[in-house]
């Protein structure tokens, strides 16, 4: 107003006016969202409900097919930053896949951090805890939308290591045990079962605090597209069947 003095109020009230109104701007959005030592660089393309994680940093080949995909694919994708599996964490680390619960981050500290006390231990979960909400909502996409991870494994890990812990599983691949889908939707199991690859459903299972076991209990369309190391190939290969095939 002409001649008069703007308070600090109206000046923060008409500042908030200004972000509803111009917040869906791209520039003006985040490109990184960060819990403990685990920092992700935001990749927006688009206005797909889609989105898409690499978590782990060792895991080049899923790096290499996230960014392959994001060239043609709509969707919002996040890329972990860190080159190793684990983060730091309060002077530790942690998996940055066991982040998504309290009681999951508490197991993977204790076998990480072996000479950690409690004291240790309970001011990480605490820090977790202060961050967890914002991780979470920036991972997760709109209702009905779908949130694909990518991952790749060893020769110690496999197809057959799920299979205890799943709903369902169907394994039309044993020869190719490294390559399989990890999914937490019926539906998403029963279109992804067509293409000729393993596959698992986890609707229930044990709180490990990974981002699978939080969708299967928030009800989220979840798939992991897992293959194994360097197997770039096949891994593209999954990740184009599903942008064909799920809805």
């Amino acid at each position: 107003m002409t001649g008069e003095r703007v308070s600090r109020r109206d000046f923060l009230v008409f500042g908030g006016i200004l972000g509803s109104l111009f917040g869906w701007i791209p520039f003006l959005r985040p490109s990184h969202v960060s819990l403990a030592g685990a920092r992700f660089r935001i990749i927006r393309k688009g206005h797909s409900n889609r989105r898409y994680v690499v978590i782990h940093g060792d895991e080049q080949t899923a790096r290499q097919a996230l960014r392959r995909l994001m060239q043609s694919q709509e969707g919002a994708a996040f890329e972990i930053e860190n080159q190793s599996r684990n983060v730091p964490i309060a002077g530790g680390r942690i998996d940055p896949n066991r982040m998504f619960s309290r009681a999951g981050a508490e197991a993977d500290l204790k076998k990480l951090n072996p000479d950690w006390t409690r004291a240790q231990i309970g001011a990480a979960l605490d820090l977790l805890d202060r961050g967890r909400a914002r991780l979470i909502h920036a991972l997760l996409p709109p209702r009905g939308g779908l949130l694909v991870a990518l991952h790749n494994n060893t020769g110690e890990y496999s197809v057959a290591d799920e299979e205890s812990l799943s709903d369902r599983g169907f394994v039309p691949r044993p020869d190719h045990p490294h390559a399989f889908y990890l999914c937490t939707d019926p539906a998403d199991y029963q279109v992804l079962a067509a293409s000729g690859y393993n596959i698992v459903l986890q609707q229930h299972g044990p709180e490990d605090g990974s981002l699978s076991r939080l969708c299967a209990t928030r009800g989220v369309r979840y798939v992991n597209v897992e293959t194994a190391r360097g197997d770039l190939t096949t891994q593209v290969d999954m990740l184009n069947w599903l942008e064909w095939k799920l809805a």
